[in-house]
């Protein structure tokens, strides 16, 4: 039988809403417990570089903002447990949590679970999972040093994605299904240098129709234009970084809040007009599992600031 750890508040996710939730809960003093889930950090550290975090002018690697983050959480005395909440019961209350490791109850919630990667969902692509397909360029462009690559995208971690693979690979082929990018600016022209140097090959209104190779690694793409639905043809390549968006993590609160399209709704004004306030008193949500628009870590943050300042105001009225 797993031990039942009883907190005051829970914050389910170790991304930028996660840690900044623990650190403003931490500083009112109401020791909040961070479970961190499987990706300690998040989908940020999977990121090379961050040249907006304001406060940093020079660019900072994913990781070492996220570990920032958490040592300034441990700072102020937080809790984190290395653990994966599988299912939650928001019905009785305590509310309680059921993770691989412990189970737990709490007065209080905030989900901070973030977001994870968007597949092609093609027959073909379960088959060269690790096997030449993979959605991380920092994690596993190494492994592709002078061989022909692909990306599929068009917005910014896909052109990201590109600009950092083209450092490593001897050809980066890009391919997007839209006739223009919906990267920022900044990126397009980074992109734009890449390709008179002749280090990134787009191929625009085209989309994936199969990955071809043996049981043991990738070895060509099949791509088809999206404007005749007609084959093009074959780009021979190692391997393939689909950067194609994100699908929140919100599955196993599915039967219990109320969605849109899979993101948290949040903002019932019934409760004190709490902006990061689920359907469910006590139970706050925050960072990607909310925001289908801006995506941001500066975003991120400063919606779990908020979850943790209507978290504290909630137990505080309610006098838990």
């Amino acid at each position: 039988m797993k031990l039942l750890k009883k907190r005051k508040i829970i914050i389910i996710g170790s991304g930028p809403a996660g840690y900044t939730a623990s650190i403003y809960a931490a500083r009112a003093n109401l020791k909040p417990t961070l479970i961190t889930g499987i990706v300690p950090g998040g989908q940020l550290t999977k990121t090379e570089n961050i040249e907006n975090w304001p406060g940093d002018i020079n660019s900072i690697p994913g990781t070492l903002l996220m570990d920032r983050m958490k040592n300034h959480s441990l700072k102020f005395n937080s809790e984190i447990i290395s653990d994966n909440i599988l299912s939650v019961d928001f019905k009785s209350f305590p509310f309680k949590l059921f993770g691989e490791e412990y189970n737990y109850s709490s007065s209080s919630v905030i989900i901070a679970t973030g977001a994870s990667a968007r597949y092609l969902n093609i027959k073909s692509e379960k088959k060269f999972l690790g096997k030449g397909i993979s959605t991380c360029a920092i994690c596993d462009g190494f492994f592709y040093k002078d061989k022909e690559i692909a990306v599929i995208g068009g917005g910014n971690t896909a052109i990201e994605e590109a600009l950092y693979l083209s450092n490593i690979a001897s050809k980066v082929y890009l391919i997007h299904r839209g006739s223009k990018f919906t990267a920022e600016k900044i990126l397009v022209d980074r992109l734009n240098k890449k390709i008179q140097e002749k280090k990134i090959f787009t191929y625009m209104n085209h989309s994936v129709k199969k990955f071809v190779g043996n049981n043991i690694e990738l070895k060509e793409i099949k791509i088809i234009s999206t404007k005749e639905n007609l084959f093009t043809s074959r780009i021979n390549v190692s391997g393939a970084f689909i950067c194609i968006g994100n699908i929140p993590n919100t599955k196993m609160f599915k039967k219990q809040l109320q969605m849109n399209n899979g993101y948290i709704k949040t903002n019932f004004s019934n409760f004190h007009g709490y902006k990061t306030q689920t359907n469910i008193k006590g139970v706050f949500a925050a960072g990607d599992v909310t925001d289908h628009i801006y995506r941001q870590a500066i975003t991120s943050s400063a919606s779990g600031c908020m979850a943790a300042i209507d978290a504290e105001k909630y137990l505080q009225i309610s006098s838990i």
